[in-house]
């Protein structure tokens, strides 16, 4: 009784113990351990005994986006933070293990030699040098008043942490990475020694790959004897049809309508050829392109219509006519007769609220004024003078050059400021004007000008030759047609067929990819593709940025070693080299050359001067292995059934000439250090390759 009285008493526990253990019965045991071990599930990744946190990973990704904008796409910032923090960690394991630390007294002092912050004016003195004591008590004030700033300082400073960690440990090996002078002799001689030589030589391409045989089973043996070479990541393959949406004929024919019917006048309202004012009759139409202001001569207008303008007069309408991916009708509204290129030179002066105005700027637009007429006085009839106040006032990059603009285009003149194009444009040389631009006023001066010929200003619409909403409805209805074919159990090249579409593939998806080749950016695809969930034979429709596309799994790669299917291009060359070599030594037989190649049907051949330095055999081509045994080959002595990269060799070194002796091989010395020194890139993928590393970045991305 009092053992049921306990059980009882206990039943809840029972319960619990027996729902865990049906828990386990149902899940991965490794289930069940990540079930209670909370670290994994905010884990990204792993450095060894280093955790890479979710939070740490998260708050690195979004201070690097903010740092380079949308420069790079969200999955090219992942790569290159995870990168950062691996390489981090790494250093940092590295550096404690030599027992070296950096402290804050060294991240301080490469802060305030840092340029951007010993050159802020915020940080100078009244002698306009450098002051400590004032960085100091800014931070402290943006640390208790400013957290978001404090926390962007925190940042910077972290980045300069991390950058000396990397170069004290860089630093730390290169110290050790010399060279001595027995190496530097050694590489004088191995690049510097002249060998003669005969040889025969049997082709691989010799053997027919009839003769040889590879099967599945050898191939998967050479994977698992090289696994380093043939490590793989979980991927995706992929086969799919694009319906893209493009305007039918009958699309563009309504478009090309539309724009035809804004010439003429309608219902009272006047169309474009009779307009008094094209430029705001275009805006009020919705033109999808911008106005141009520019001046245009006949090789920048349209070829569809420059002929017909260059005869025509102000006034006159072109069009409709297609003109890169739009629908167009065009009024003359200016013809004119200027060079294509001026050269000049000016006087600035800035008033308050102009664009080239600085703190510094006193002048109103009235004082202003009144400078630009004095100085236009004094320098109209003198350069010199003229280049002397140039170099004295100008805020801009013509300071210290007389105020010397180099020739300028007019679309590069007007797109400054039109006042600015027309007194250089409108003019001859040597004229001299005081205009007033958005900048300030200037005096500009006419230097010379080139290629004068006609122009023309043309007041255009345009409206964008795209698919209308019948057509896109019925892209729709063919992308969701075909995806119904294969949701009631149709093979996928079979429906393809059936409908006369174009299929293609895309290969090893990555879990962390982002572009699917022939589509572009299709991360969601992507990530569907790899979801364990989604199996062979899977299919979805996509919306893209042309149109849809259907997509179904091919095939899924799970992440360690490549397949033999995967790898047999690879392998199978190699492995039947190596039994073609079994078949050609067979053949070598004999005790001098002569006897070899009458064995095998070759002829003897002779290779001068060859060396380490090139390793290439006249007939033969790139052959590093066999120079090389050549090299410490004993002179005068067959040596047989030596494995090439092209075939099979048989040589004897006739005669072996060493270089000169050098008096001194320091140059040598230093080339062989300085290499090793700037390998540092080398050593760190080494570490890398030893380290632990393990990445879980596809969970924080949503891939299980």
């Amino acid at each position: 009784m009092a053992i049921l009285s306990k059980i009882r008493e206990r039943s809840m526990a029972l319960i619990l113990v027996i729902g865990l253990a049906l828990f386990a019965f149902v899940l991965d045991p490794s289930s069940i351990q990540d079930f209670f071990n909370s670290t994994k599930v905010n884990t990204v990744g792993e450095v060894g005994d280093e955790t890479i946190s979710r939070k740490e990973f998260s708050e690195a990704l979004e201070a690097y986006k903010a740092q380079v904008g949308s420069r790079l796409t969200d999955m090219q910032a992942s790569k290159q933070v995870w990168n950062n923090l691996i390489r981090q960690k790494i250093y940092k394991a590295q550096l404690a293990e030599a027992g070296i630390e950096v402290g804050e007294n060294d991240v301080w002092s490469a802060l305030i030699e840092n340029p951007s912050v010993k050159n802020n004016p915020q940080f100078l003195n009244e002698a306009q040098l450098f002051d400590e004591a004032k960085l100091r008590e800014y931070l402290a004030l943006t640390k208790s008043d400013n957290p978001a700033l404090w926390n962007q300082w925190s940042s910077f400073m972290g980045q300069i942490k991390t950058g000396l960690e990397n170069t004290t440990y860089n630093n730390l090996i290169t110290a050790g990475l010399g060279a001595s002078l027995k190496e530097g002799e050694l590489e004088y001689l191995n690049n510097n020694t002249k060998m003669d030589a005969q040889f025969v030589y049997v082709p691989f391409a010799s053997i027919s790959d009839s003769l040889v045989k590879v099967d599945k089973s050898e191939i998967a043996a050479y994977i698992k004897k090289n696994p380093k070479t043939f490590k793989v990541e979980a991927s995706a393959d992929l086969r799919y049809v694009k319906f893209n949406i493009v305007p039918t004929k009958g699309d563009e024919d309504a478009i090309k309508a539309e724009v035809a019917d804004l010439l003429n006048d309608k219902n009272g309202v006047k169309g474009l050829k009779n307009t008094e004012n094209a430029v705001e009759f275009i805006a009020e139409n919705g033109s999808d392109i911008a106005i141009d202001n520019n001046y245009n001569y006949k090789n920048t207008v349209s070829v569809a219509i420059a002929d017909a303008v260059f005869k025509g007069k102000v006034g006159d309408v072109f069009g409709p006519y297609k003109d890169r991916g739009y629908f167009k009708v065009s009024k003359l509204t200016e013809v004119v007769q200027i060079p294509d290129s001026v050269k000049g030179a000016h006087i600035l002066i800035p008033f308050v609220g102009s664009q080239s105005a600085s703190q510094t700027t006193t002048k109103t637009e009235e004082q202003a004024k009144k400078s630009a007429d004095s100085i236009f006085k004094l320098v109209r009839r003198n350069k010199t003078k003229f280049a002397a106040i140039a170099d004295e006032i100008n805020p801009d990059g013509t300071k210290g050059k007389g105020g010397e603009i180099s020739w300028i285009t007019v679309a590069q003149a007007f797109n400054l400021d039109k006042p600015f194009g027309e007194a250089l444009y409108f003019g001859k040389k040597g004229d001299i004007k005081v205009v007033k631009t958005k900048f300030g006023y200037h005096i500009i001066r006419i230097d010379e000008s080139k290629n004068k010929q006609q122009a023309v200003k043309l007041a255009t619409f345009g409206r964008k030759i795209e698919a209308s909403q019948a057509t896109e409805n019925t892209i729709f209805q063919n992308a969701e047609t075909f995806a119904l074919a294969l949701a009631n159990g149709g093979k996928f090249d079979d429906v393809v067929k059936e409908k006369g579409l174009t299929p293609q593939s895309a290969f090893s998806l990555k879990v962390l990819d982002e572009t699917v080749p022939g589509i572009g950016n299709q991360r969601d695809m992507v990530t569907w593709a790899n979801q364990s969930e989604n199996k062979v034979g899977a299919y979805k429709r996509f919306d893209t940025n042309t149109g849809y596309v259907v997509a179904v799994i091919t095939n899924k790669t799970v992440k360690g070693l490549m397949t033999p299917a995967k790898a047999a291009a690879r392998v199978r060359p190699i492995l039947m080299n190596e039994k073609k070599a079994a078949i050609i030594n067979k053949t070598m037989q004999g005790a001098t050359l002569a006897d070899i190649a009458s064995a095998s049907k070759q002829t003897v051949k002779t290779a001068n001067a060859v060396s380490m330095q090139s390793p290439l055999l006249s007939g033969v081509g790139f052959e590093p292995k066999i120079i090389g045994a050549m090299f410490t080959a004993k002179e005068n002595t067959v040596f047989n059934n030596v494995e090439g990269t092209n075939g099979v060799f048989a040589f004897v070194v006739t005669k072996r000439e060493k270089p000169t002796a050098l008096p001194n091989y320091d140059t040598y010395r230093k080339r062989i250090a300085d290499q090793r020194k700037g390998q540092t890139g080398l050593m760190y993928n080494a570490i890398k390759d030893a380290a632990k590393i393990e990445d879980n970045r596809a969970t924080f991305y949503g891939i299980e």
